[in-house]
């Protein structure tokens, strides 16, 4: 497995070995002893979600708060461009973003515990996953504006984006505590 850390403290992109021959393809896209070696930290999952979307499609930017979640996140068809905002406050990239573009070929990309997450579909149709570090509590749920002026955010729109109200109306970056 390739191993390339981002530009935000802790958040890594994780490109597997993939195995082909005659038949098609291989892959492992999880084994706990090699993520614990990469990132240095026991971590456990608990929940997997996929979510699908159609083209232009913005989902995010979001974070639980409390109940945190680091997400380990790849597409399995299609292609997104994928963005991360550290919201860490005591982190030296408090506030900073950074957008990777990923495709359904089998890298991943590790979102640690204090990151907003949000992703756009590039292609017609997206299968996104997401490997959860803790459950889904909708009383925890959080979002930042994805078109925040502070952050801005450099989405790749040629089209109008399909958001939904609660992304569309979140609340910006400034007005939020962390």
């Amino acid at each position: 497995m390739k191993v390339q850390a981002l530009n935000l403290d802790g958040a890594l992109l994780l490109t597997p070995t993939i195995y082909k021959d005659e038949r098609g393809s291989f892959c492992e896209t999880y084994n706990k002893q090699v993520f614990t070696s990469i990132t240095q930290r026991d971590i456990n999952f608990v929940q997997d979600n996929v979510s699908v979307s159609t083209k232009n499609t913005i989902r995010g930017l979001h974070y639980q708060s409390p109940n945190e979640q680091g997400k380990l996140v790849r597409v399995v068809r299609g292609k997104v461009y994928d963005v991360i905002v550290d919201i860490r406050t005591n982190s030296p990239t408090f506030g900073q973003w950074q957008g990777i573009e990923l495709s359904d070929d089998g890298t991943q990309l590790w979102v640690p515990i204090g990151f907003a997450h949000g992703f756009m579909a590039l292609t017609d149709e997206v299968e996104f996953m997401y490997k959860v570090t803790d459950y889904y509590t909708k009383s925890s749920e959080q979002s930042i504006r994805w078109n925040d002026p502070t952050l801005n955010i450099q989405w790749p729109i040629t089209d109008t984006p399909i958001i939904s109200d609660k992304d569309r109306e979140a609340p910006l970056f400034n007005e939020i505590v962390f």
